[in-house]
């Protein structure tokens, strides 16, 4: 029922932080990343910020439905949880609206969630197997729903972890999103493969990536799927000089930094302390620090040559529009998908 994107005209989008900007400064910001030759937007689903110096927290679906009147580009979750803030019916009727409203032009990313956005509906906050559980019934249910859209008959569900009564979507576009689902594991990239329509990650050595790839890739074959988009998110931290973007780094996006799995963590005020002990050696890997566009040319070249369809760049400075005006200038018209 889901489909894949037409090819984008670049394979770089621009990743909107809500936890970072206003969702009015969004607007503008992701309206001058497309002038700037960046396509489409990820907007990240937060209900707190990391830390509070970051500042802000908006409703990725009211954010999502301005931007699809102030860009051209496809509008994605990067991502959304529909677990526990949300009840999986929630998200499905959410993202089939936004697709009606918006048709070829959005996708849904899924997600396990982390509990500094789940933990505020007061919900036990199991471990991570149950979470990652959770989430695939998540999306049999979505799917269930998104296919009722189409066909006009009601679906039901009687899960482990959810009850879905007997309903449909009354709203709903002529093709349903694709669905895409966030991996960090292998295990979890192959259950995926098995349902999804593609893959998100991060940034992380092309090693671990490859395999990441490889075995989304197996588990789509053998549930007879074909194999599906290869999405990333890729934070960088430019400024005019090494000082500054390495300042930016340290100060705006420290949780970066954190060497240890950040799900569990229920405070933006922990994440401080704890990033207080972030040093420039704990970026290695995972932010590339640089003043020199070449430089980011190529660490994102080397994603592309891997076989990545997408990649929405986030700039962890404050720096947004000088940002967008010299990567739009000397960093995208030189990559190759």
């Amino acid at each position: 029922m889901a489909r894949v994107l037409a090819p984008s005209r670049s394979p770089i989008g621009y990743a909107a932080m809500l936890e970072q900007f206003h969702p009015t400064e969004v607007l503008g910001l992701a309206a001058a990343a497309e002038a700037n030759g960046f396509d489409g937007v990820m907007a990240a689903d937060h209900f707190q910020p990391w830390t509070p110096r970051q500042g802000q927290a908006s409703f990725v679906w009211n954010v999502l439905s301005a931007l699809g009147q102030t860009i051209d580009g496809d509008l994605g979750t990067g991502v959304t949880a529909p677990t526990f803030r949300f009840h999986p019916a929630v998200v499905a009727q959410a993202s089939a609206t936004l697709a009606a409203m918006y048709p070829g032009r959005h996708w849904l990313g899924l997600g396990s969630g982390e509990a500094l956005n789940e933990h505020v509906v007061g919900q036990y906050w199991p471990d991570a197997p149950e979470r990652i559980d959770r989430m695939f019934e998540a999306i049999d249910i979505i799917r269930k729903l998104f296919t009722s859209g189409v066909t006009g008959k009601d679906v039901r569900h009687e899960g482990r972890y959810y009850r879905l009564e007997s309903t449909r979507l009354w709203t709903a576009p002529t093709t349903m999103p694709p669905i895409y689902v966030a991996a960090s594991g292998p295990v979890t990239a192959k259950r995926a493969g098995r349902v999804a329509d593609g893959i998100i990650t991060e940034a992380a050595p092309h090693e671990r990536l490859s395999t990441l790839f490889q075995r989304f890739d197996e588990g789509a074959k053998e549930a007879g799927r074909k194999g599906g988009r290869r999405i990333m998110r890729v934070h960088v931290s430019w400024a005019p000089t090494d000082e500054q973007a390495l300042s930016n780094a340290l100060e705006e996006w420290p949780n970066l930094g954190l060497r240890f799995p950040k799900a569990d963590i229920r405070s933006p005020y922990e994440i401080e302390q704890m990033a207080r002990m972030v040093t420039p050696e704990h970026f290695e890997g995972r932010l590339h620090i640089s003043s020199d566009p070449d430089t980011h040319r190529a660490h994102l070249q080397g994603f592309l040559d891997l076989g990545v369809d997408r990649i929405y760049l986030h700039n962890v400075g404050r720096n947004q529009r000088e940002f967008l005006e010299v990567f739009g200038r000397d960093v995208l018209p030189g990559l190759k998908r």
